[in-house]
């Protein structure tokens, strides 16, 4: 058996040594100093595979608190350094990943252009609104990302991404999809989309009422919906002569 054999290859001891470090950078009870050390082994290797298992920092929580918020800060400084080299790993990371996403977000921000971002978290949308999760925390992240960072975007994608969610099981998805319509797909279709949501959910004052406020916003007509959605108004909502929805004060 020659040494190649003895010690395996190269690959082989990189791969056991990224397994090692992910143990390491998700240990949530461990001495702090652990964490840390795989941080910045993995900052410092910056090869595709230690920049995704990186990432795998942002998925767990470790208290104290502070210092959780102190080492994930520090796992983006290190992505942001590596800039384009880290943007790969960051995307898969997204698409890939339930928690954590927010601070993949943060971090793609500094290194990609804001309209590759926003065609990232559409795709993600578009995807996640074709399958069923458990749980809506990802979906949520990425509606509010969408809203709060990408006002006044638009793309041919981004109507059909979000459609699909005002379907959703959960209430807050579907209430944080209203909110994105509203304020970014604000067309026929996302009308439509929002009056059969109204009509759905008539018994739910929650969603009823996130709905309303959207259509309000938005100045949208109910032709074709008069009766059904007058009968579900409650104030300060009411319609108008021509049958947009409108809002007192």
């Amino acid at each position: 058996m020659g040494l190649f054999d003895l010690f395996g290859s190269k690959e082989e001891r990189e791969r056991g040594a990224l397994k090692k470090l992910a143990k390491r950078v998700t240990e949530r009870y461990g001495p702090p100093e652990n964490r840390q050390k795989a941080i910045q082994q993995l900052g410092e290797m910056a090869t595709p595979a230690a920049l995704s298992t990186l990432c795998l920092r942002f998925t767990v929580r470790s208290e104290p608190g502070i210092t959780d918020d102190e080492e994930k800060e520090t796992t983006r400084r290190l992505l942001v350094e590596a800039r384009e080299a880290a943007a790969g790993p960051l995307e898969a990371f997204v698409r890939e990943q339930e928690s954590g996403i927010a601070w993949g977000l943060r971090a793609l921000a500094d290194i990609v252009p804001p309209a590759r971002l926003f065609e990232i978290v559409v795709r993600e949308l578009a995807r996640l609104g074709r399958e069923y999760s458990r749980d809506p925390e990802k979906k949520l992240v990425l509606l509010t990302w969408l809203v709060e960072h990408h006002a006044g975007a638009t793309s041919g994608e981004l109507e059909g991404a979000l459609l699909p969610l005002l379907e959703d099981f959960s209430d807050d998805v579907r209430i944080s999809a209203t909110r994105a319509i509203a304020r970014l797909a604000p067309g026929e279709a996302g009308r439509d989309g929002l009056i059969q949501l109204l009509l759905r959910d008539r018994d739910n004052a929650r969603v009823r009422g996130e709905v309303l406020e959207a259509l309000a916003q938005l100045g949208a007509d109910v032709k074709g919906h008069r009766p059904s959605v007058e009968a579900l108004l409650v104030e300060p909502f009411f319609l108008d002569r021509e049958g947009r929805v409108k809002k007192r004060g």
